[in-house]
């Protein structure tokens, strides 16, 4: 048994040629983070990192209603400050996983994704949201704020007004205010929603896997640092594809006029 065939209590695994789906699978809680979810999550990343046969990897939640709703709250009355850190942490690490992965990762919001569930949306790469998803980081009327990178990451992609708004006040917005906002790069119908993020996965798979893995990094990492070393990033990344065979795939397929297949060497 392959490693993505292994069954999961909380998560399933489909696989569609080089593309892999992992659907949070917890409807009954809208798809709500537990521990083993988390766990189970984090698994199932590691194991399409290191399958080289992936190239795209899309992310949804089971169901109609829900990408996710966060945290599964029924623990946190027993959480102390230590405790809390810890959770904290934990999801920060898992989430990071995505951002750090070497494969693009396409978020299918199919529905609420509040609180953790945003927030494991913000670390994809792109966001396709169905028509009657809601987003939001509501955790403020709970007393606490968003602890999964929620309150650096939102600020990153839709900006510092747009990112109080959404947690100081804990608003939660439609999905074609979300795709005004910056949030979500696109908004299709609920039926179409498989259909516009496997289209997009497709492309994606088609193009050169170690320039896409350079471009997310420089994008990701050469943004949070001045932009003379984020320069120096991209100089020596760029540099770096010189050595593979894409490039030179690329170059043979351009000018013979036709389509380049890259294989990723």
């Amino acid at each position: 048994m392959s490693e993505l065939s292994k069954p999961y209590e909380t998560i399933k695994i489909e696989r569609e040629q080089s593309i892999v789906w992992i659907t949070l699978n917890r409807p009954h809680r809208l798809n709500a983070f537990n521990d083993i979810l988390m766990e189970e999550l984090a698994e199932a990343l590691d194991t399409v990192e290191n399958d080289p046969s992936v190239r795209c990897v899309i992310i949804t939640g089971e169901g109609d209603r829900a990408f996710s709703a966060g945290a599964d709250i029924t623990a946190f009355p027993k959480a102390t400050p230590v405790t809390a850190e810890e959770f904290s942490r934990k999801g920060q690490k898992v989430f990071s996983k995505i951002e750090e992965m070497s494969k693009p990762v396409i978020a299918a919001i199919n529905g609420y994704a509040l609180g953790g569930g945003l927030e494991l949306a913000l670390a994809c790469d792109f966001r396709i949201a169905s028509e009657h998803a809601e987003l939001g980081n509501p955790e403020i009327n709970l007393g606490i704020i968003p602890g999964w990178g929620g309150t650096q990451r939102l600020v990153r992609i839709v900006g510092l007004r747009n990112a109080k708004r959404l947690v100081m006040l804990g608003e939660r917005i439609k999905a074609d205010e979300a795709l005004q906002m910056g949030l979500v790069d696109k908004v299709v119908p609920f039926e179409k929603l498989r259909e516009e993020a496997k289209a997009l996965a497709q492309k994606l798979c088609e193009g050169p896997p170690i320039a896409l893995k350079y471009a997310k990094h420089a994008l990701n990492f050469g943004s949070q640092v001045p932009l003379d070393v984020g320069l120096r990033l991209e100089a020596t990344l760029m540099a770096l594809l010189f050595s593979t065979q894409d490039i030179k795939r690329g170059i043979e397929a351009f000018m013979s006029r036709r389509k380049p297949e890259f294989k990723g060497e």
